[in-house]
């Protein structure tokens, strides 16, 4: 998909100032708001995008130079307007004294163009961070975390009436699960149609509320999550676990968004697939090669030092390194270090000497 020229669709060159970039979406937005002779709830969308971009100067700075915004580490949510699809904020409209100017645009990009009823409600998404050891990263681990959360109730599974009752019409819709309202704007009176608050959408009331949520099909608990840590992951990723965020009375629960943190190791480093490790070995034993005993996350293993090793020169160690799946895994290179005596015996200067006239 081409990337879209926000300045093209605002009708403004690329060194337009703020006050010329809202004249021209307030050009935009009054021409194609969905409820005008003239409206296109696309045009009116694809606008209110290039302007949320553009009045910012954060992402209007990351716009230029990149061609796309980075706010909200998850990326774009549902319909490309940011994160979990809720929208930019319009608060700046009623600060600039547009009256319910910006309550009316949240309504529609919550699904409201055209006269149709929202979509369903999403509950809210929750952040944590979690830290593990290097180990536990190369080969994976799972943790249980307890997270205090809205969550939907286990007693009514949600329906906010007490098991056994039964259900009614509701009264404030009359069983059409939706309402009427009439929103005075900067446009002029917009009459829009919205899910009732009462049941949700439903048209339904419990005759009995639910003792253990009052009704609400939702309340505040403690729950333990469970949190698999694949092997091999990276310090600063993130795990999302779908729908493990809170939950809201009649829509789906958000998202519970992990970030990984990975303790640093002493004596290893990760290199993609592959661990590295340094080790010392004696002048003697490089010239003259033997056995040294390595530490691998496995455990000890004996590696064979070539005689004549360089200083700086790698060794391989196959398969102790990250596993891949399938059974397989990186290796472990060992860099070896040539460690040079500090001082030396008479008798050691003498073989050393001799080595000289050998041209060792």
């Amino acid at each position: 998909m081409a990337q879209k020229n926000y300045y093209e669709i605002l009708g403004v060159d690329k060194k337009a100032s703020k006050e010329d970039i809202k004249k021209a979406f307030h050009k935009l937005a009054h021409k194609y708001h969905p409820d005008k002779s003239t409206g296109d709830a696309d045009k009116f969308k694809e606008a209110s995008e290039a302007y949320s971009t553009l009045s910012d100067d954060k992402k209007r700075s990351e716009y230029d130079s990149y061609g796309r915004t980075f706010a909200g580490d998850a990326g774009p949510g549902p319909g490309g307007f940011g994160f979990n699809g809720q929208g930019f904020d319009f608060s700046q409209f009623q600060q600039q004294g547009f009256g319910g100017f910006g309550d009316i645009f949240n309504d529609i990009f919550n699904g409201q163009m055209g006269g149709n009823p929202r979509g369903a409600a999403r509950g809210r998404d929750i952040s944590i961070d979690i830290e593990v050891s290097f180990k536990e990263s190369i080969f994976g681990t799972t943790r249980r975390v307890l997270l205090a959360k809205t969550a939907q109730c286990e007693t009514c599974h949600g329906s906010g009436a007490q098991p056994g009752t039964s259900m009614e019409t509701c009264t404030h819709c009359n069983g059409a699960g939706k309402i009427h309202q009439t929103t005075n704007s900067f446009f002029g009176a917009i009459t829009m149609e919205q899910v009732c608050g009462h049941c949700r959408g439903t048209g339904k009331m419990p005759k009995e509320k639910c003792k253990t949520c009052k009704g609400d099909g939702v309340y505040r608990k403690q729950e333990e999550i469970e949190i698999n840590i694949p092997a091999g992951i990276e310090g600063g990723e993130m795990i999302r676990l779908s729908g493990a965020g809170e939950a809201v009375a009649g829509g789906t629960s958000g998202d519970l968004y992990v970030k990984v943190h990975v303790q640093a190791d002493k004596r290893f480093r990760k290199d993609g697939a592959n661990l590295v490790t340094d080790l010392s070995v004696k002048l003697s034993d490089a010239l003259l090669g033997t056995e040294y005993k390595v530490e691998t996350l496995d455990g000890d293993e004996m590696l064979s030092i070539p005689a004549g090793v360089s200083h700086g020169e790698t060794l391989r160690v196959k398969n102790k390194g990250v596993p891949m799946g399938r059974g397989k895994r990186g290796d472990l290179f060992v860099k070896v270090s040539i460690t040079l005596p500090q001082k030396l015996s008479k008798e050691a200067k003498k073989l050393i000497e001799q080595l000289k006239e050998e041209g060792v």
